[in-house]
């Protein structure tokens, strides 16, 4: 009798007639703080290591070593190594260290100006807006990738060029993005309060209208710093950036379309993808910062 029970239960245990099953919650989904805190620390993560690791690298790691020159991929040399027998991993790093240095410089200038200029413009106006909206639409009327040749070239190229022609050429779009905002505060009750009051425009400026431009400031200035980083690249790999002696990206790439068509792929593979995760990292970032400071979307 007891092993027909044992072999009921279990039947019935097979066919789901057994004990009630706990019900399995679904798991909480990430909310867009969480994954905003998320990406923000994987890029810095990323940009800290390398910028670390670039900053205080033996300059012996990526040297000229002529025995080992085009060997491929391998754990000895995770990247492979070059026409020159120089280690590709270490010179990748290095070269990305110095376009995220010349991106970190370049976005922080140009967001500054592009802050002081669009609230110069919204709150003074008259001939001084009319003059910044045309410094404005000279920079956006001309080819970026020309005024930004045009300007390294007048620097004399190298690190100090690509890094004036960079930072003065980025402000431009978000100096009107600041300058309307401004615009809408400015009509503000409150804003019509402060100054019937006698407050200076210096002072409301500062109580009322940076801290409303702040949130849109902070995403321009995320989104900004990869641009920042592809023009850099952009100018190196043209020649009118940091010279051949210097690692860059620029320069890794230009120097591997060269050996590309030989069947050397690892030359530009391995750059670029680091190039392409700092980019998209900080693409994301500005994306996620954008949800969350949009009253709509940001309790999430």
């Amino acid at each position: 009798m007891r092993e027909q029970e044992a072999a009921v239960k279990r039947v019935r245990a097979v066919a789901g007639f057994g004990a009630a099953k706990e019900p399995r919650l679904p798991l909480p989904k990430m909310n867009t703080k969480k994954k905003l805190i998320l990406y923000v620390s994987l890029a810095a993560a990323y940009l800290l290591i390398v910028m670390i690791m670039g900053l205080f690298m033996d300059p012996e790691l990526y040297g000229v070593n002529y025995e080992n020159k085009f060997l491929m991929p391998s754990l000895a040399h995770p990247f492979g190594t070059d026409f020159m027998g120089r280690d590709m991993f270490w010179r990748s790093i290095k070269g990305l260290s110095n376009s995220i240095l010349v991106g970190l410089a370049a976005s922080a200038v140009s967001s500054v100006i592009a802050l002081v200029l669009g609230i110069l413009s919204a709150v003074a106006g008259g001939k001084t807006d009319r003059v910044i909206n045309w410094c404005v639409d000279c920079c956006m009327g001309m080819p970026h990738i020309v005024l930004l040749l045009l300007i390294s070239y007048m620097m004399g190229g190298g690190g100090l060029g690509v890094s004036v022609a960079v930072a003065i050429t980025h402000w431009t779009e978000l100096t009107r993005v600041v300058r309307g905002e401004v615009l809408q505060v400015k009509n503000a009750q409150y804003v019509k309060a402060a100054y019937k009051m006698g407050h200076s425009s210096w002072k409301i400026a500062k109580e009322h209208m940076v801290p409303h431009v702040l949130p849109v400031y902070l995403i321009g200035l995320v989104l900004l710093f990869p641009h920042a980083i592809m023009h850099e690249a952009a100018l190196t790999f043209l020649g009118f950036g940091f010279p051949a002696g210097v690692p860059a990206i620029g320069g890794i790439l230009s120097e591997a379309m060269k050996h590309i068509v030989t069947g050397k792929w690892w030359l530009c593979l391995f750059p670029g993808l680091m190039l392409l995760i700092a980019v998209m990292l900080f693409d994301v970032i500005g994306d996620k910062l954008k949800m969350l400071l949009n009253p709509g979307s940001g309790n999430e």
